[in-house]
């Protein structure tokens, strides 16, 4: 099945206001920027992300964030986005804020059919506890606070009973893909990019080079068509914008060393 549309603005057509969204990258590295951008001018508002950070001002989910576009966000940090801090704590924006490590097990487990499972991350926390502020009311008091959470011991010690995820649409970001949907990820792109993809129910890539079936050798596939719904191929320009959040020269080199 050629599961290319014609382009990003195709692809995020149909997703309604309202939607779950599974969205990938870690920091800006191998975010979906193009699905993003084009999910903007789309307009859905109100939407639900589940994403590690919301990106930063004025790039990735910053972009929809700034916009008021995002209700809701499961996420494990907060980031250098000065306007996420600002709508969290001012009361417009819902945030669930969980341990990085079972953001993406809850992601996993949700593509792979499983409902919930035990961990011993956030064991004796506000995690498993409860009353963490998932939205503030507009003169800072907690209006939604976390529920405590079942937990239970294996082998003597304690853990915390934990849901998987899945959302309405997942977007993400691949170094190469091919037309049946077979991704590749590139390094730090490689983060939660193939969770997000398994735990949408639709799931739209955009890769950077796209190639023909049978040009990917089955080993060096890293998530499998199955989980992939639709494709949108890059163009040279769009795969090269790569942003990252701090850029600084070492003092200690003459050549100077660029550091994230």
């Amino acid at each position: 099945m050629d599961k290319v549309r014609a382009s990003a603005a195709e692809a995020v057509a149909d997703i309604p206001d309202g939607a779950s969204l599974a969205v990938g990258g870690f920091g800006l590295s191998g975010i979906p920027d193009v699905l993003i951008r084009a999910l903007h001018a789309q307009g859905a508002t109100g939407l639900e992300v589940v994403s590690n950070n919301c990106g930063v001002d004025g790039r990735g989910l910053g972009v929809l964030l700034a916009d008021d576009r995002i209700a809701r966000v499961t996420g494990s940090y907060v980031g250098e986005n000065k306007e996420f801090a600002r709508q969290y704590l001012s009361g417009e924006l819902e945030v669930e804020l969980t341990p990085q490590g079972t953001l993406a097990e809850r992601l996993r487990a949700g593509g792979a059919g499983i409902p919930a499972f035990y961990t011993p991350a956030g064991v004796g926390t506000q995690v498993a506890q409860g009353g963490l502020p998932w939205r503030h009311a507009p003169d800072g008091s907690v209006a939604v606070a976390s529920p405590p959470k079942e937990t239970r011991e294996f082998a003597g010690r304690p853990h915390v009973l934990e849901h998987g995820i899945t959302t309405d649409f997942a977007l993400v970001r691949a170094w190469r893909g091919d037309r049946h949907g077979n991704l590749v990820f590139r390094r730090a792109a490689a983060n939660f990019n193939p969770l997000a993809a398994m735990a949408g129910r639709i799931t739209i890539a955009e890769v950077e080079e796209l190639v023909e079936p049978g040009e990917l050798a089955p080993d060096d596939v890293h998530l499998p068509g199955v989980f992939v719904q639709r494709v949108v191929a890059l163009t040279p320009e769009q795969a090269a914008d790569k942003q990252i959040e701090h850029l600084s020269i070492s003092a200690s080199s003459t050549r100077g060393t660029v550091r994230r």
